[in-house]
């Protein structure tokens, strides 16, 4: 035991006035480790236990949540390393020239961690969000200090660093609200009743249990196309902002049985070609 003792107090190195051994340098360790093992419990219960009460975004409370996180985690490596005894002072100038290497050689870090905290502040994207970025769309399922984790339809996780969502163009669907706006187009031939093309789309909307009645679903004439006249059916929805391409084809699907069952026809491209004979017959 004591040549235990002897090889756990034994001076490794020496940092200022303070005496480093292998059991002040576990001690240190551990702390760090238990320091952020507390920031994480704080964060879980700012965000399940404490901001609930306030505030029913899972985005705003998981902002929130972060940046308290941050705040601790600083604040306590502060006092970590003042409690160890070593002078922060003295560490200044090699702060200042480390620094500059750190400036360079991990750039792109600090600029996502940068980039974090803006998104946090800001919060053009928080957890929850439905967005689409550089050919991508998912949720927004985490936000972390270097990058931000975004989940598709088909279940894959895509890792989007912070500072691509602050410096390029980023689609954000539920930015305002969880209501989206599809506009169908619904093409028809020409001659067809228009009062009851507009009779069986509204029909078409109001059977759908996934249309918004409010704002509720209208109709309009978009264009005279070269075949057929092509109206557009606007609706509003909060159930499948999610699943877009679904969406739209369960109103297809409905608008084709309607005009099936009332032989409204659904004109195909066709071209007409008229041949004309140049050549004279001969006289016999």
């Amino acid at each position: 035991m004591d040549q235990l003792n002897y090889y756990l107090h034994y001076t490794l190195f020496t940092l200022g006035k303070v005496e480093f051994s292998l059991l002040g340098i576990f001690k240190f360790l551990m702390a760090i480790v238990i320091l952020i093992w507390l920031s994480w419990k704080l964060k879980d219960l700012l965000v399940k236990r404490i901001l609930v009460r306030y505030n029913d975004d899972i985005g705003v409370r998981q902002a929130l949540a972060t940046i308290a996180r941050y705040i601790f985690v600083v604040t306590g490596l502060f006092v970590i390393v003042h409690s160890s005894g070593i002078d922060l002072s003295g560490l200044a100038l090699l702060g200042g020239a480390l620094g500059v290497g750190i400036g360079f050689g991990l750039q792109n870090i600090t600029n996502n961690f940068v980039s974090g905290v803006v998104i946090l502040l800001e919060r053009p994207v928080k957890v929850g969000d439905r967005i689409e970025v550089s050919g991508t769309t998912g949720d927004v399922v985490k936000i972390s200090a270097r990058a931000t984790t975004v989940v598709t339809n088909d279940g894959i996780s895509v890792i989007i660093p912070n500072s691509e969502l602050v410096s390029t163009r980023v689609t954000n669907w539920s930015l305002t609200g969880k209501m989206v706006r599809f506009k169908i187009p619904v093409p028809v031939a020409y001659g067809t009743d228009q009062d009851l093309v507009l009779k069986l789309l509204m029909e078409v909307a109001a059977e759908d249990p996934n249309v918004a009645t409010d704002p509720v679903p209208s109709i309009r004439l978009s264009q005279f196309g070269s075949n057929s006249l092509v109206f557009e059916l606007v609706i509003w929805t909060s159930k499948l902002m999610h699943r877009q391409g679904m969406m739209r084809s369960r109103i297809n699907q409905a608008v084709y049985r309607k005009f099936a069952q009332h032989n409204i026809e659904i004109p195909l491209p066709k071209m007409d070609i008229q041949v004309k004979n140049s050549i004279e017959p001969k006289d016999s």
